[in-house]
């Protein structure tokens, strides 16, 4: 059988370097670090040089160390001295790499501001009428508590329709309905029901496309 130790000889410190900053696994390592196990792996194995520098920069801050420093408590004295010549070609690209890193956040975060700013001005041309027109309905109804509720209902029901037809979402029946209970898409809200025994819906649920949202509250019939 292959010596493991003789394969991988610097698993042992990358576990130490992991338990100093409470990560229990290789597993948890990748997921944290965004790196893939494979690459975890060449470092397992002394194989520094294979490894591309964005991963060592990504894992830097994961395991609290130095970028130089790690470096060096991974590599072989024969590889620090293959590669004294060109350190400053090195360095150059792991300040290029941050630069370049550092300016793609910036890009990501631009677009994120952007993508917020466009879906909030779609929501509220979609909800015009009701941020136009609720205040006034909402001040007349406290002057006047006889104003029957069937004529301010339209403008909150209709904009919100809207939106909801906007982002996909549909409901899945409406209130009052009465149909065969399904577990998956039905909560009970009292008593028990068996699947296909039919059921009266209470409040309604919400799928957006196949994704199931809320889950319509039913009760016996």
């Amino acid at each position: 059988m292959p010596n493991t130790q003789c394969q991988m000889p610097n698993t042992q410190k990358l576990q130490d370097l992991m338990q100093q900053v409470g990560i229990s696994s290789f597993k948890a390592l990748s997921r944290a670090a965004g790196v893939s196990e494979r690459q975890l792996l060449r470092l397992r194995q002394g194989k520094l040089e294979q490894m591309r520098v964005d991963v060592l920069l990504k894992l830097s801050p994961v395991l609290q160390m130095p970028l130089n420093e790690l470096i060096a408590t991974f590599s072989t004295v024969e590889l620090l001295q293959e590669k004294a010549a060109p350190s400053q070609e090195l360095l150059q690209e792991i300040t290029d790499l941050r630069k370049e890193y550092q300016r793609s956040q910036f890009q990501l975060e631009q677009q994120r501001e952007i993508l917020l700013q466009e879906l909030q001005q779609s929501t509220l041309q979609l909800l015009e009428s009701l941020l136009l027109q609720w205040p006034t309905a909402a001040q007349k109804a406290q002057e006047n508590p006889q104003l029957a509720a069937v004529k301010i209902v339209p403008l909150v029901q209709k904009p919100l329709e809207k939106l909801l037809q906007a982002w996909g979402v549909e409901a899945i029946a409406p209130v009052g309905a009465e149909l065969p209970y399904n577990p998956q898409l039905h909560q009970l809200m009292e008593g028990t029901s068996l699947p296909g025994e039919i059921v009266k819906v209470r409040y309604t649920g919400y799928l957006q496309g196949e994704k199931l949202l809320y889950r319509a509250k039913v009760s016996p019939v």
